[in-house]
């Protein structure tokens, strides 16, 4: 099992877990929703598409686009539809 946690608390636990450029990408639906924030941040990558953005919301405690997946990845990403990844301190073991 892969978990996720942040601020001392686990936000995704999963077994189904696609690795792209060392990034552990989690099923969306694995992620607590509780935590989530949205985010009007969005980045560009040439091969994957436009990325989205959340921030973790964890005990009072924000942790600012923190979590991202592309909505609408180009083909060569389609792996990863449909799951998230995390960074900014998110520890993934």
């Amino acid at each position: 099992m892969t978990t996720a946690t942040w601020n001392g608390t686990v936000i995704a636990e999963s077994d189904d877990i696609v690795t792209v450029e060392g990034n552990a990408y989690f099923p969306r639906e694995s992620v607590r929703e509780d935590v989530l924030r949205p985010s009007a941040k969005h980045t560009t990558c040439p091969w994957k598409g436009e990325a989205s953005y959340y921030s973790l919301e964890v005990d009072g405690q924000t942790n600012a686009d923190a979590v991202w997946y592309y909505p609408e990845p180009k083909d060569a990403a389609k792996e990863i539809t449909g799951r998230v990844a995390f960074w900014r301190g998110v520890e993934v073991r």
